[in-house]
């Protein structure tokens, strides 16, 4: 890293913001966490960069972005159809950009929250130890266009990552909350077994799930008294639907929580698309933290000539040697 560099917001969709891994510690205040809402994302910007600090994070919204200056970007979370003029940029990767190229992204419909970082982050205002929006908390606001995101000039190099799968829906490992032997056993049972589907309304706050039947009460649930509350909280409203709470959830509630999904599980949650199915089953402290991935492999990034409109300026032969043994 050297000089600084700018990247300039040429056109951003809704709700893009800047994010990190938040600010933990303040509950107590009634600041939730916030941060990113698929923090494998950060991991994977993390291990393809070395420092990937605070990036962009895009709801599926379409995003134009131009560089001043050289810099090296990751681009992880739910994919997204990356271009460059005419070049394509594969997912999950890491790539070198020059000044004024423009980087183009548009949603696929595959998961819900994609991310662009800059080695070394973008250095944009921090507030209380982090750059992350909190728009609940009024920290922050979304990107528009015409803003100007400073950075650090870079030259690394195109690297892969294994990206840990998250999308589609599926199963939820939960643990326990203290309120969880509040429901009865056939309510917990019922819940187990039905099959949920991720509803539209969903946001940074949390999703809504709609399923058949009725909905999940406790005994007494209107005396419960107010408690706190944490990302990845599946809480159930008055009327029995349940919401999984997201990084800028709330810091108490009177709801009661059936569960937590766990830390390995919660970007699969805030990942899934409206209409996917998800399922929960409970699992035990030791299994939760047993679950977590490890460290993101990072691979050489391999590019398909057939990909390569400059071709012609690589240097595709190097350390030629005589098969007679002797020097030319």
């Amino acid at each position: 890293m050297g000089k600084p560099a700018v990247i300039e917001v040429l056109t951003c969709g809704p709700m893009v913001t800047i994010q990190d891994g938040g600010r933990p510690g303040h509950l107590s205040q009634g600041l939730a966490r916030g941060g990113a809402a698929d923090r494998r994302a950060l991991k994977e910007a993390t291990a393809l960069l070395g420092d990937a600090g605070a990036g962009i994070e895009t709801p599926g919204s379409p995003l134009r972005l131009r560089c001043d200056g050289a810099v090296t970007i990751s681009l992880t979370g739910a994919p997204m159809k990356a271009t460059v003029g005419d070049r394509v940029l594969a997912w999950n990767t890491s790539q070198h950009l020059t000044a004024g190229d423009i980087l183009d992204l548009r949603p696929t419909g595959t998961g819900v929250y994609s991310y662009v970082h800059v080695a070394g982050g973008f250095l944009t205002e921090a507030v209380m130890g982090s750059r992350a929006a909190h728009l609940i908390a009024n920290i922050g606001a979304p990107l528009q266009a015409g803003d100007v995101l400073p950075c650090n000039a870079s030259t690394g190099g195109a690297r892969r990552v294994e990206a840990h799968a998250r999308w589609g829906g599926g199963e939820l490992r939960l643990v326990r909350t203290p309120q969880t032997r509040l429901f009865p056993p056939a309510v917990l049972d019922r819940f187990l077994t039905t099959r949920f589907i991720r509803d539209v309304r969903g946001n940074r706050q949390g999703v809504k799930l709609s399923m058949a039947g009725a909905g999940f009460a406790t005994d007494g649930q209107l005396n419960l008294l107010s408690d706190f509350i944490l990302p990845g909280d599946v809480q159930m409203t008055g009327d029995g639907i349940p919401y999984i709470l997201g990084p800028e959830c709330q810091t108490t509630g009177g709801y009661p929580r059936i569960g937590t999904v766990i830390e390995a599980d919660l970007p699969r949650a805030m990942q899934a698309v409206p209409g996917a199915v998800l399922t929960f089953r409970f699992v035990t402290p030791a299994e939760a933290r047993a679950a977590r991935p490890g460290k993101p492999a990072v691979t050489p990034l391999i590019r398909d000539p057939g990909d390569m409109p400059d071709l012609l300026a690589q240097q595709l032969i190097g350390g030629v040697v005589s098969a007679t043994g002797e020097e030319t």
